[in-house]
């Protein structure tokens, strides 16, 4: 019998690939040896498209446009040049794709890079699926939710999509990753143990205020923590070399820095770190809230139509963070922000227990059994389906289909 095909799309930030990795593991999980996975998109950083073709999924790649909404020249003559020639050749390249391996479903995880893959599907009359990562939907995904079978959102909150076919389930995440041991976390970082640990993580890419930020009063977090900094990839030899050359040589055991943190090391980062700070985007708060760790968001405030802005004080009123704005996040500032979360026992118990509530660590393993139950409902056995949902969400699947 042959496989069933599944096309994934999305791309420009670990937050659009991991997610899908979440789901091909929960996919295979179910159902192993029935699916042939392909990701299509746009040629990320090999950082981000290693982990795809280690979990078995074939990438190809196609040129993606994006509409920047800037008032400045560059903004604008880049605007033209993704539409004029950018867009017009991915949607040529995702319609060749398409039409040559016919899937059964494309699972458009969202944003730019998905959209030349989405209208071809479309056009092609091939099922979608499309999950939302952010509080606020973009453009893109507004634009793909009209000629989607099923929407699933990350935050019960968003309202936008068609409720008919939107679904709660939050933002898959890499569940593996909450499973390690605490000796092993300490021995994959070299934590000395002698202090409080505060892990810095900017992102898929690094964030320049963050690292600024650690340069700028590196001698005063190391004095009261131990450090564990994502630097990005394009910054970590220049951030790293000041840090160290800024650093007496006894101090400098407590200060670990990495370009980039593989699955095992940031695995190794949510076991060990009494805090976190990072950046508001989706992926990031939702693997942040998997750990149970309370946490400190910095929302990138360029990020489109603000959606950072918004994950992040939406969290931070579920009470698992607190959010600073750049404007007004400095060191001396931050610094009192780490010490009175970890100073006070009753505060981080609380924000602690808000992050483990708040948090979907089942979320790829729950849009893996809508996929299977669409693709191939004979394999989830009666015992497996869980008070006739299976049954409902095939006939919700059926009715838009058919509509």
């Amino acid at each position: 019998m042959s496989k069933k095909v599944i096309v994934f799309t999305g791309g420009g930030t670990g937050g659009h690939i991991f997610p899908i990795i979440s789901i091909v593991r929960g996919l295979k999980k179910i159902a192993p040896n029935e699916f042939e996975y392909y990701y299509l998109g746009p040629e990320d950083p090999p950082e981000l498209i290693a982990p795809l073709e280690l979990e078995g999924i074939k990438v190809k790649f196609i040129k993606t446009g994006k509409i920047r909404r800037y008032f400045n020249i560059g903004d604008v003559v880049s605007n033209v040049v993704d539409l004029v020639f950018y867009v017009p050749i991915g949607i040529f390249q995702a319609f060749g794709f398409v039409f040559s391996k016919y899937p059964d479903l494309v699972f458009c995880k969202g944003g730019y890079g998905s959209l030349p893959t989405a209208l071809s599907a479309f056009l092609l009359r091939t099922p979608i699926f499309l999950h939302e990562s952010d509080l606020e939907p973009g453009l893109a995904n507004k634009i793909i939710s009209k000629f989607s079978l099923l929407i699933f959102t990350s935050f019960q909150e968003t309202s936008y999509f068609n409720p008919k076919k939107t679904i709660f389930v939050g933002n898959p995440v890499r569940k593996e990753m909450f499973d390690m041991k605490l000796e092993q976390a300490i021995d994959i970082l070299n934590i000395t143990g002698e202090k409080k640990v505060v892990a810095f993580l900017g992102g898929s890419q690094g964030a320049r205020f963050i690292n600024e930020m650690i340069l700028n009063a590196i001698n005063d977090f190391i004095d009261n923590f131990e450090i564990i900094h994502q630097t990005g990839k394009y910054n970590y030899k220049q951030v790293s070399a000041e840090a160290l050359a800024s650093l007496a040589p006894e101090k400098r055991k407590y200060y670990h820095s990495f370009p980039v943190l593989t699955e095992r090391q940031l695995a190794a980062t949510y076991k060990i770190a009494d805090i976190i700070v990072s950046r508001g985007g989706a992926g990031a708060i939702f693997e942040i809230a998997a750990s149970g760790k309370p946490s400190i968001i910095i929302p990138f405030p360029f990020a489109a139509k603000h959606h950072q802005e918004q994950n992040a004080f939406y969290y931070q009123k579920k009470g698992a963070c607190i959010v600073l704005e750049q404007e007004v996040a400095t060191p001396h500032f931050f610094l009192e922000k780490i010490k009175s979360i970890l100073n006070n026992p009753t505060l981080y118990e609380k924000m602690s227990k808000a992050a483990k509530e708040f948090a979907t660590i089942d979320a790829g393993d729950k849009i893996a059994r809508y996929i299977v139950s669409y693709l191939k409902p004979e394999i989830l056995q009666q015992k497996e389906k869980e008070s006739g949902k299976e049954e409902q969400i095939e006939k919700l699947i059926k009715q838009n289909y058919e509509s």
